[in-house]
């Protein structure tokens, strides 16, 4: 009996996937414990549908990550700082990943969430500083922060 699985099962088959398995198997476990439904016309179409939609939306999230690379990777867009530094060009306190993402926001209405920032520690001197970002699975950017001492 062809069944289509609903969730994932271990050495079995994915969500999504099309296998024939035995029928006392389908009906008398995977059937009735809602891993799996039959294979039938219409649930195959339903399935397409379905996988036809993930797909759609996948793309999308890639396209619009793709495009806030490109604002964040045009040589204009430097997020500016100013703080308060030592004599050795050593900041008052630091710059974190929250601040990175809020002030990219309010100077150029760019929306990244802070997660994505791969800043292992906070930036705690002057100067321009480059921090990597994945945007989505396979897309990367970097935003250019620049850090100058207020007066």
């Amino acid at each position: 009996m062809k069944v289509i699985f609903i969730k994932d099962m271990k050495g079995k088959g994915k969500r999504g996937e099309v296998k024939n398995v035995p029928d006392g198997y389908a009906q008398n476990f995977l059937i009735k414990n809602g891993y799996a439904k039959e294979a039938t016309s219409s649930n195959l179409n339903t399935l397409k549908r379905v996988q036809k939609a993930e797909k759609d939306a996948y793309e999308a999230e890639k396209a619009a990550a793709e495009d806030i690379k490109k604002k964040l990777e045009d040589d204009k867009t430097i997020v500016n700082f100013k703080s308060k530094a030592g004599t050795d060009s050593r900041l008052f306190g630091s710059i974190s990943s929250k601040k990175i993402v809020e002030g990219l926001e309010k100077q150029y209405g760019i929306k990244v969430d802070k997660r994505k920032l791969e800043l292992p520690e906070p930036i705690k001197s002057l100067g321009y500083t480059n921090v990597p970002v994945k945007l989505f699975k396979g897309v990367e950017a970097v935003i250019r922060v620049h850090i100058t001492e207020q007066d």
